[in-house]
């Protein structure tokens, strides 16, 4: 089916190209949830030149959904990335007076990472490109007593620089590739480090994409996403590579946004580091269930 859907996908790229369409409704209690397809490929993400018209079709969305009374809306995986957008930053600086809240996931999925850890885990290993949802989780990891260590000298720099100071070690000893077996994985990280680990690692992502499975003989996590409640309604399709029923942080973070009814934005560069724990309460009161952990790690 690749060609057609690749013609498909090409036409309605073509035909939508400078707007939003809705392509999935579910209800979840009493919210009323829609989510809308950007017609644009992983190639203009990756273009500098495209981001300009990127970026002008999701404003053109959230005043849309504004006007209409819309509270929340959760930008998506590809829309949040801090070389785009600032993870929404400018939205919220260019309409200060918006009425519908703005919400980037980031913290949603550094909640779910940070509680994905095998209980009793005292050290892991940091590898990956660093990013909002990286410092969050480095520094809740670190303020619970977890040693986080990181291996290379400006991944250790910029995660001192956005706060996090004890517990966090560098080191360029290679024994510490065969210490830790719970890595943490970011954008960026291919076979040849992954072949580093010790046999039996578990790998947790916390990037956008799933790493590439390059170990037999490990065992690799999902990427942040949980259960949805068993009242959630017309969750029927897969979202991505995930299973049925099961939906990416960054998109239930808007939702619980909205069941809260908190006043407030959850996007831009700043994280507040100490509202994950209120964050994963909130889901886990709603329904939203965590994902099991490879059987050799429950």
């Amino acid at each position: 089916m690749w060609p057609f859907t690749l013609l498909c996908s090409f036409a309605l790229t073509s035909a939508l190209f400078s707007r939003t369409f809705v392509f999935e409704r579910n209800r979840l209690r009493n919210l009323t949830l829609h989510s809308h397809l950007l017609p644009k490929f992983t190639f203009h993400y990756k273009s500098q030149r495209h981001h300009e018209s990127i970026n002008n079709i999701i404003e053109a969305a959230i005043l849309e959904a504004d006007e209409k009374g819309v509270t929340v809306m959760s930008l998506g995986l590809m829309n949040t990335r801090e070389e785009l957008n600032g993870y929404g930053e400018i939205y919220v600086q260019k309409h200060p007076k918006l009425n519908i809240r703005l919400v980037d996931g980031n913290s949603m999925a550094a909640a779910v990472v940070v509680n994905s850890i095998p209980k009793g885990t005292m050290e892991v290993v940091f590898r990956g490109n660093f990013s909002k949802v990286a410092s969050a989780i480095v520094f809740a990891l670190c303020q619970k007593g977890v040693k986080v260590v990181v291996l290379r000298e400006e991944e250790h720099s910029k995660l001192i620089k956005s706060g996090v100071v004890k517990n966090l070690v560098l080191s360029s000893s290679n024994n510490y590739y065969n210490s830790p077996t719970v890595w943490l994985l970011g954008d960026g990280i291919g076979k040849e480090e992954q072949m580093k680990a010790k046999e039996g690692t578990l790998f947790i992502p916390f990037s956008y994409f799933p790493p590439n499975k390059q170990r037999k003989d490990c065992f690799y996590h999902s990427t942040p996403a949980m259960l949805v409640p068993k009242s959630a309604q017309n969750i029927d399709s897969c979202e991505n590579w995930l299973g049925r029923r099961v939906m990416s942080a960054w998109r239930i973070g808007g939702i619980v946004h909205a069941l809260e009814r908190w006043e407030e934005h959850d996007c831009g560069n700043t994280c507040n580091f100490f509202s994950l724990h209120t964050i994963w309460e909130a889901a886990r009161r709603h329904g939203f269930q965590p994902l099991l952990l490879p059987p050799s790690h429950l």
